[in-house]
């Protein structure tokens, strides 16, 4: 099983999410509102005439397990949904998981996604 960790623009979530939905192996998200920077190192902004830096931005975590065969077409999903082209698009990452509990029925593995 693997761990898909996705930071993406808030306003590419809804058009993730639905094109995710139609993604064979999709089995359900969670989402967490987060601020960060990267490359683009923030962004000069305009207030009253003065000029300010913010350097935090705001961004979506959308975290996804999933099994070893359902990664690439649920990666090159958020890849071509959320692309712009435009710096500050985000970034992906992919992580091992070991094991995974449904906590009501206590099955385990690829059966408790």
């Amino acid at each position: 099983m693997k761990k898909i960790e996705a930071i993406i623009r808030p306003e590419r979530l809804e058009a993730v999410k639905e094109a995710l939905k139609a993604t064979p192996g999709y089995c359900g998200m969670s989402v967490t509102a987060i601020q960060g920077h990267g490359r683009q190192g923030g962004i000069v902004e305009q207030f009253r005439g003065r000029e300010f830096k913010v350097e935090m931005l705001p961004k979506v975590k959308v975290e996804i397990v999933c099994s070893d065969e359902h990664l690439e077409g649920l990666v090159s999903t958020i890849l071509s949904v959320a692309k712009t082209g435009e710096i500050g698009d985000g970034k992906i990452f992919i992580y091992e998981v070991l094991d995974a509990l449904r906590i009501r029925t206590g099955e385990r593995g690829k059966g408790a996604l």
